[in-house]
């Protein structure tokens, strides 16, 4: 398992929010730890690996998992070896309220969109929060 934190600059504001990161392999001996790590979570993000089927069918166990131990989740290369098309995981990641992204990490594509999506939800999150308080006072 591997944490690190990644900043990301909020376009069109001054803001800047940084994600804790918290790879953990979708492994059985991982669950308890990564349980502890979702205790009231801004943004959760599932990742798999398209040219592993099992990979992308384990996503709706890990998803009923994190709805167990949330309130609300806001959820994303070998071409050549790809397993799960792009169509049945937006489809999949549609049917369960969540984004769908699809990046390749050895090509650099498209590896910000989710990091920009989980940080501009997370400030949305915060936004609304501060707006509710500012209207108590």
């Amino acid at each position: 398992m591997e944490i690190s934190v990644k900043r990301v600059q909020i376009p069109d504001t001054g803001d800047t929010v940084e994600l804790f990161l918290c790879d953990s392999p979708g492994k059985a001996i991982f669950y308890e730890v990564t349980e502890k790590l979702w205790d009231q979570p801004g943004a959760l993000c599932l990742v798999f690996d398209v040219t592993n089927e099992s990979w992308f069918s384990s996503c709706a166990k890990w998803l009923q998992r994190i709805r167990t131990k949330t309130y609300s989740p806001q959820l994303s290369d070998m071409a050549g070896r790809k397993a799960v098309e792009k169509g049945q995981a937006e489809e999949w990641a549609a049917s369960n309220g969540l984004e769908y992204f699809e990046t390749s990490a050895k090509e650099l594509e498209n590896f910000e969109q989710p990091f920009q999506a989980l940080a501009k939800a997370f400030h949305q999150l915060y936004q609304e929060r501060v707006e509710h308080f500012q209207g108590l006072v």
